[in-house]
């Protein structure tokens, strides 16, 4: 079977939030395909990282860690910005398309014959199929450790049949709400799903109501709490003060001293956003547990090599454009509490440019929410419509966004939109790519970004 035709056999079972709950929710079909196949969720150790925001960027920090320990690393996230193999990834390699292929139609042929026996009511999921081949492509690479990002929710989702050595439980809030309950604490109730009995479970304080949740589990199970407020750096009013640039690249970093581990290092991580911050201090928490549980390459200095090495396109980067183009901000807002990061990060290091967004969101997220947040910042924003079935219109964007105030331009499709807002930005504005994790890939791949 060629790449391309493994791809498209992936992208027929439909979009991975496009099917019901039944068919998306039930663990136990997933430990079927998973028996079928040997197991292989079982020839390596885990992490397990839930949360609403910031799991992605914990996933990639911690997985950065582990890989300047020694330590052949494996790490499964999810959604991808441009190519399918950008999920699946071996010390920082994405799986080839030849491995892609294979491991594609290995797990496809198992699937039908279960369903042919009966043993499945129906085809696994999009997201199911690419957590099973995550896990072959890991059990055949022999990955010493393993970072896997929970798809969404935590309790019920397919990444969790895993046994992990550690849970981490990132920010906490609205988000999927069809899926995962209406309310804080029923969505904290999914995320702790991920929760051992017995074993350490790292997060930071939070909204009060996911805090109680958490906390309860944490008890109800006899797990390890594990805070890791010790490695966020003190809040300064001036927020400026660990901002910084990397003298390699010319990017914007942070940089502070923290004690890790008995010893003094120097945090340089390019994760923009002070939301970061909170991020890269559960991945620090998680590496420090997981040399107590026998992982003795995790130095303080490997952390350190680690955090400055991290790499997580498409999380308030700075984009590499044509020459000629205006600075181009781009960012996966694609929540409230995205949002929020987003403005605080543009306030703290662009308050003084003309600011002109381009925007799409999928039409089942809190898009009037999400305008208000951000669309005051913009001095206009360019409506668009990524390439998924699942996105919002420009024009219900610009309903969505009436109470804004801003002006706001419906362009249908994303290289219009992009080349609009270049005009209108000119030599000293700064572009905003957000909105949707598919609006800022189609943009990478429209520019030619290396992910």
């Amino acid at each position: 079977m060629s790449y391309e035709t493994a791809v498209a056999r992936m992208f027929a079972l439909g979009h991975e939030l496009a099917q019901t709950p039944s068919h998306k929710f039930d663990l136990a079909h997933m430990r079927v395909l998973l028996r079928a196949l040997g197991h292989p969720e079982r020839n390596f150790p885990s992490v397990l990282i839930a949360g609403t925001n910031g799991k992605g960027s914990t996933a990639a920090t911690l997985a950065s860690i582990l890989r300047a320990s020694g330590l052949k690393t494996g790490l499964y996230t999810s959604p991808h910005l441009v190519r399918i193999n950008e999920r699946i990834r071996i010390d920082g390699r994405e799986i080839t398309d030849d491995e892609f292929a294979f491991l594609q139609g290995e797990v496809d042929r198992v699937a039908e014959k279960l369903v042919e026996r009966g043993a499945l009511p129906w085809h696994p999921s999009f997201f199911e199929m690419m957590t099973a081949i995550a896990f072959e492509h890991f059990s055949r690479g022999r990955v010493e450790l393993a970072v896997l990002e929970v798809g969404m929710g935590g309790r019920l989702d397919a990444t969790n049949v895993v046994e992990p050595l550690i849970s981490v439980i990132a920010d906490v809030s609205l988000d999927h709400q069809k899926f995962l309950g209406d309310t804080v604490s029923e969505i904290a109730h999914e995320k702790a799903g991920i929760i051992r009995p017995g074993r350490p479970v790292v997060t930071l304080p939070q909204q009060p109501e996911a805090n109680d949740v958490i906390g309860n589990t944490i008890l109800d199970l006899g797990a390890k709490g594990v805070n890791a407020v010790p490695y966020v750096p003190p809040v300064s009013p001036a927020s400026s003060q660990y901002s910084a640039l990397n003298a390699r690249t010319g990017a914007h970093v942070y940089r502070y001293p923290l004690q890790v581990l008995g010893k003094q290092i120097l945090v340089e991580t390019p994760l923009v956003g002070r939301h970061q911050l909170r991020n890269v201090a559960l991945a620090i928490a998680a590496a420090v547990e997981l040399r107590e549980l026998g992982f003795e390459q995790i130095s303080a200095k490997n952390i350190e090599t680690g955090i400055r090495e991290t790499r997580w396109p498409g999380r308030f980067e700075v984009l590499a454009t044509p020459t000629g183009w205006p600075e181009t901000i781009a960012d996966v807002a694609h929540n409230p509490a995205g949002a929020w990061a987003l403005r605080s990060a543009l306030s703290e290091r662009y308050e003084d440019r003309r600011l002109f967004f381009v925007f799409g969101a999928m039409r089942d997220k809190a898009i009037s929410e999400i305008t208000e947040i951000l669309f005051p910042l913009a001095e206009k924003v360019i409506a668009t419509r990524p390439e998924n079935p699942r996105s919002a219109s420009p024009e219900e964007i610009r309903e969505a966004a009436v109470r804004t105030g801003t002006e706001i331009e419906a362009v249908e499709d994303v290289a219009s939109a992009l080349e609009r807002a270049k005009t209108l930005a000119g030599s000293d504005g700064l572009m905003v790519i957000t909105g949707s994790i598919y609006l800022v890939g189609e943009v990478m791949g429209l520019l030619g970004v290396q992910v």
